[in-house]
């Protein structure tokens, strides 16, 4: 399929009320979907910073400064492999909102074990475990953005 049949396909479903249309020629698969809902989610983070600016103005800044030097510590006794993010997108613990998630604390993955899976511009990712281990933590939660290099699971 050439790209301007590509193009054709797109420009006709952006101005039908199709969300979705799936072409398959031989061996070449073409699925164009079309989402109404917003992907970013700048609002949350657009919030936090609000949030740590506020407490920093009136005289409380020594206690802000204690809660910060204590969050990192516990984080800096976190032993075992960190899985992080191969790529920026949206964490999602399972294959389909209603199956179980691929993993939980405590279950124990072979390398190449499917820990979860990663949306980046509507491709489906599958992060697989590097090590074999016992999940000891998942720091994402379902449905939650991440950054490129953002540690998701940590095996022992």
């Amino acid at each position: 399929m050439d790209i301007r049949s590509i193009r054709k396909l797109i420009e006709i479903v952006e101005q039908s009320d199709i969300a979705e249309i799936e072409i398959k020629e031989g061996e070449s698969n073409i699925r164009i979907t079309r989402s109404k809902e917003p992907v970013y989610i700048s609002a949350p983070a657009m919030s936090a910073p609000a949030q740590n600016y506020a407490p920093a103005a009136p005289q409380a800044a020594p206690s802000a400064t204690v809660e910060v030097t204590s969050a990192p510590a516990p984080a800096a006794a976190e032993t075992g492999h960190k899985m992080n993010s191969p790529m920026v997108g949206t964490f999602y613990a399972a294959g389909s909102p209603d199956a179980a998630p691929f993993v939980k604390v405590g279950d124990k993955v072979a390398a190449g074990d499917t820990l979860c899976i990663i949306e980046a511009m509507k491709i489906m990712n599958p992060i697989e475990s590097d090590v074999s281990g016992t999940i000891k933590k998942i720091l994402v939660n379902n449905a939650e953005p991440v950054e490129y290099g953002q540690t998701l699971f940590i095996i022992e």
